[in-house]
């Protein structure tokens, strides 16, 4: 292993959530008189946090996101999280593979604390981490694409940054871990490498990754 961490991302990578938040999320928009389709959902705010979703609609239209716009949305989330959430294929083998092996790893995700632990629930990835090794974009002043989160998550964990790998599905968590000094591996399940330029690497299955990393 030529890391001393691995800093995964969450969403899309270890659970299988992308899809039914852009779903979500862009109904929810639409509702509100900012027509957003799900593809749009996913360019426009994949892998970034809540208040970036703010940012661009108040940049495109002039408008503000209602006061209650986050519990809400947060709320539809965790419903359709009950119904639907899986993890992502494999990602409980390779994290038993990294705990046998004794890779240390954590996970920074742009979701808030309370979203990352209701999908880990759901999806069964709880017992795989300790409340220590989970980082969220609430902990930092600015969420991907800003290094902060990553800078922050090696800090903790005591590993410099140039010895963490990041394992990023979404082109603004790749732009964050370039910025923060680190190798990044794409994972183009959902997204294609092409948008996801800089990364150290690609991989199209969680199964491939410990023979990228070792």
């Amino acid at each position: 292993m030529r890391y001393d961490l691995i800093i995964f991302d969450n969403d899309g990578v270890l659970v299988d959530s992308e899809p039914i938040s852009n779903t979500v999320l862009a109904g929810y928009l639409s509702e509100l008189g900012h027509p957003t389709s799900y593809e749009e959902s996913l360019r426009d705010y994949m892998g970034g946090a809540v208040h970036r979703i703010h940012d661009v609609v108040l940049e495109r239209s002039g408008q503000r996101l209602p006061e209650d716009f986050d519990k809400t949305l947060h709320a539809r989330i965790f419903a359709a999280f009950e119904q639907e959430l899986r993890p992502v294929a494999g990602a409980e083998e390779l994290l038993g593979q990294l705990v046998a092996d004794g890779t240390a790893y954590c996970l920074a995700s742009s979701g808030s604390h309370e979203r990352i632990r209701v999908g880990h629930l759901v999806a069964g990835l709880d017992e795989w981490f300790e409340e220590s090794w989970i980082f969220s974009s609430q902990d930092v002043g600015r969420g991907k694409p800003a290094p902060d989160l990553f800078l922050y998550a090696a800090e903790r964990m005591g590993v410099p940054a140039e010895r963490c790998v990041v394992v990023e599905d979404s082109p603004l968590g790749v732009e964050a871990a370039r910025a923060a000094g680190m190798d990044v591996y794409g994972f183009t399940a959902m997204t294609p490498a092409d948008r996801l330029p800089g990364a150290t690497g690609y991989f199209s299955g969680l199964a491939e990754l410990p023979g990228l990393l070792a």
